[in-house]
């Protein structure tokens, strides 16, 4: 199938379905990851397993973002799946449709279409003890799983500041990942918010549409040129026709984008970034004034290092302005700068990022001890390995806390802790136990080490506040590594670092229709 044709969407069903429904394994979220996980089960011989997806389509980020310019700052061949390259692929940074498109792709040609429930949204999930069962909440009914598989994505729920008089705005609001397609910009006055990885990309769409365009900007973003080219016909074909040929590709760049992370790790090398960054924006930008506002006061990576070779020329054309301090107040046609000044404007789009730190799932999942995932964390998501917590047995999580890179691909770390979780439930099965719940003391020396090896990083050392950093002051988000230890580190299940028990039968569940019929998309 070609990368850019438009995926079939589905069709969610048309009521919820009330009745109770018991599986192995519940796996939420239908995006790289949970598909990762998915086919991972299946290639291990599990067939028991369901995927909950809110939506009518798979996807995830790349589902949820479809504003103008959305596409990845990965190169494309090393943002797929092992064990689905894409020969496919029209440039080396590919575009969200293509990526949409590859994702739909996967999932039909794997066979996990079949497993997946659409339109079935999980409120609350809550442990059993004196049935070892997980217990969903769902839209579309209750669902009992005796392991439970969280794939929600850090991309996905999108964060708007609670701004004072917002609720009272007359124009239009909305955030770049809920893009309002019906929406026509042409000559309107449009204040944007936030200068992050989505605003670089839509910004340059949008502002030769628009009559003005504000540009809200708090912290000024590091942005480096972006090396995209178009992938030809005939690498194409060579990569249709010889595999091995894509793979070698793959592997070049993934050690290429491997070390990229050194000046991360390394605050001291984070000059060798910054002088590209200096030396980009001083090309693009003769305005001294602007190249003033446009330049970062912290080290490169302390934030996320954005991608672009269009973002700095749409800001220098005469109707775009750059507001520094961002916006304090709406009213009803206007916005109010930090400086008190005011902007007349028809719409307001934020560029606000997303509930990453505060994940919303942590609110619906409680475990054997009657508190929430989120109240476990005080403040501090941590998981073991980025995977497990204490407390809330036979529960995983994908791209869990300290998961996330600044430097290439996620879908690397959600295969590795795929194939650990695999590990685990194979060893469950083949030892007959009931239960996983990682140990406290486990959990609590290996987030102890990851603390550690932050330190002399430019996360942590770089001279900024980051989403990174979560209420307590530490880094809960990115792993302060090479990908290539994350992998190490779960190439094999640790059952030493687990508690264990002994499996209970549970009591049968009476359908109240159907059972045939139960959760079925």
């Amino acid at each position: 199938m070609p990368a850019s044709a438009a995926p079939a969407r589905p069709t969610a069903p048309a009521e919820p379905e009330h009745h109770e429904r018991e599986v192995e394994i519940a796996i939420i979220g239908s995006g790289f990851s949970g598909l990762a996980m998915a086919h991972r089960l299946r290639r291990e011989g599990i067939d028991d397993f369901v995927i909950l997806e809110k939506a009518i389509d798979v996807g995830g980020t790349w589902r949820e973002n479809d504003y103008p310019g959305c596409a990845c700052d990965v190169p494309s061949h090393v943002y797929s799946f092992s064990f689905a390259p894409n020969p496919e692929w029209s440039t080396t940074y590919s575009p969200q449709p293509e990526i949409r498109a590859y994702i739909r792709d996967v999932a039909e040609r794997k066979g996990l279409l079949q497993h997946i429930r659409f339109g079935c949204e999980v409120s609350e999930a809550s442990w059993n003890a004196s049935e070892q069962r997980w217990v969903l909440a769902t839209s579309r009914g209750t669902l009992r799983a005796r392991v439970l598989i969280a794939a929600p994505g850090p991309l996905s729920e999108p964060q708007i500041p609670q701004l004072p008089g917002l609720g009272r705005f007359e124009g239009e609001v909305f955030h770049s990942a809920r893009w309002n397609h019906g929406y026509d910009l042409e000559g309107k006055r449009v204040a944007v918010v936030g200068t992050g990885a989505s605003a670089i990309q839509f910004v340059p769409k949008i502002q030769p549409k628009v009559t003005e365009l504000h540009l809200f900007q708090r912290t000024a973003p590091w942005v480096l040129p972006r090396t995209e080219r178009p992938i030809t016909g005939v690498e194409r074909a060579i990569f249709r026709r010889f595999p091995a040929a894509q793979r070698a590709v793959r592997a070049l760049v993934y050690w290429t984008r491997e070390w990229t992370a050194l000046p991360m790790l390394r605050v001291r090398l984070s000059p060798v970034i910054q002088k590209i960054g200096e030396a980009h924006l001083r090309l693009q930008v003769r305005d001294s004034e602007l190249r003033r506002r446009l330049t970062p006061s912290y080290r490169p990576g302390c934030k996320r290092i954005l991608l672009s070779s269009d973002y700095f020329p749409a800001l220098t054309r005469d109707n775009v302005e750059v507001v520094e301090g961002g916006v304090v107040e709406v009213r009803e046609r206007s916005v109010v700068a930090a400086d008190g000044t005011e902007r007349g404007v028809d719409a307001i789009i934020f560029g606000t990022g997303f509930h990453v730190l505060d994940m919303p799932i942590a609110e619906r999942v409680t475990g054997a001890e009657g508190i929430t995932l989120a109240e476990s964390f005080g403040g501090s998501p941590q998981a073991y390995r980025g995977t497990t917590f204490p407390g809330f047995p036979n529960l995983f999580m994908l791209l869990g806390p300290n998961t996330g890179l600044g430097h290439r691909s996620v879908v690397f770390m959600a295969e590795a802790q795929a194939r650990y979780v695999a590990q685990a439930l194979q060893t469950m099965r083949e030892r007959g136990i009931g239960t996983l719940r990682v140990r406290a003391e486990a959990h609590r020396d290996y987030n102890a080490r990851i603390q550690r090896r932050m330190k002399g990083t430019v996360w942590t050392e770089g001279g900024c506040a980051s989403w990174y950093i979560d209420a307590n002051g530490l880094n809960t988000s990115l792993w302060p590594d090479f990908a290539y230890r994350f992998r190490r580190e779960l190439r094999h299940f640790d059952l030493e670092a687990y508690e264990v028990g002994a499996p209970v039968v549970a009591p049968a569940v009476a359908p109240t229709v159907t059972a045939g019929a139960a959760l079925t998309a």
